[in-house]
């Protein structure tokens, strides 16, 4: 599946909570078509996170409280759909439950159906439209319910220790969608997550304030028209001493990669950020050819693209 997420306002987000955000969370609100459906569902809590112990695919903790996890350790053909075969597991089960099993969408259950993929739901089938709240933490603390007061057990504190040993330090900015400051000890970084049109009859991509372009029909070769029109021009940038190093393809999306100046935090790329997200708006309408500068440069930018599998 190119693009999992494709039609949601927050696809950008959830690309990013998928492939490279290390740890966070945002509540789920389930789709009143689902609730009209599952009445008894109505008062479960539902928190999507990055990653869960053992790399579960989701848990059900004592009160009912679903925990989904979008970085597992297997994936099947189409994330969406392993997503919602989790959660819908979820629900069903018993409190104190971990989700375990192959993902839904794994290719042997998918040959077993006869209209394939197509038969399974997929995560926004079951999902509110609304975009997700996300919540970026410094560690795994939020895999310990609250409502227990008493400190974990050993073991529990000794596997929370080494996992909030890997958490990259982490920051998503506030002025622009799906943008994330990082700082993995070497050197300071911006990955983000930028949005394509969701084509068919669908929303176009989200809000204004959060589409990249009021078409739905935005491809990634205009996208890297854009960016290569910005480089040309000594725009794309988003901070003083920040250096474009090329881009990463995630779930069908184009996520840019910058180096930034030492020292700089993420608030000081807040306004860089908004800036540049205000040109590539109006850089993307641009419809005329590029210029051999641009072309040039273009090349550049597509050679410095990876794809993530």
């Amino acid at each position: 599946m190119l693009r999992p997420f494709q039609g949601r306002q927050d696809e950008p987000d959830l690309v990013a909570l998928r492939e490279f955000v290390p740890s966070a969370t945002a509540p789920l609100t389930l789709s009143a078509e689902h609730l009209n459906a599952h009445p008894d569902h109505a008062d479960r809590r539902i928190i999507l996170g990055t990653l869960l112990p053992q790399a579960a695919p989701a848990v059900v903790r004592d009160d009912g409280e679903i925990l989904l996890a979008m970085q597992t350790l297997v994936s099947g053909l189409d994330p969406a759909a392993d997503l919602a075969g989790a959660l819908l597991a979820a629900l069903d089960a018993k409190p104190g439950t971990v989700v375990e099993g192959p993902p839904a969408s794994a290719l042997a259950a998918v040959e077993q159906l006869p209209g394939g993929l197509a038969e399974l739901p997929r995560l926004a089938d079951l999902l509110d439209p609304a975009p997700l709240e996300v919540t970026v933490h410094s560690g795994f603390t939020w895999w310990i319910p609250s409502s227990e007061g008493a400190e974990p057990n050993a073991e529990v504190a000794a596997s929370l220790d080494r996992a909030n040993a890997t958490v990259v330090p982490t920051t998503r900015l506030e002025s622009v969608p799906a943008a994330y400051w990082c700082n993995p000890g070497d050197r300071l970084h911006l990955r983000w997550a930028l949005p394509l049109g969701s084509g068919g009859d669908g929303d176009g991509g989200g809000e204004s304030s959060r589409a990249l372009s009021s078409s739905r029909d935005l491809t990634e070769e205009a996208l890297l028209d854009a960016l290569a029109r910005l480089s040309a021009a000594g725009q794309l940038s988003v901070g003083e001493g920040s250096r474009f190093v090329g881009s990463f393809r995630a779930d069908g999306l184009v996520v840019p990669v910058w180096d930034l100046a030492p020292g700089a935090d993420a608030e000081s790329c807040e306004k860089p950020a908004a800036a540049l997200w205000v040109a590539l708006r109006e850089t993307v309408a641009d419809a005329r050819a590029l210029t051999p500068q641009e072309r040039r440069v273009r090349a550049g930018v597509v050679g410095r693209t990876l794809t993530l599998r």
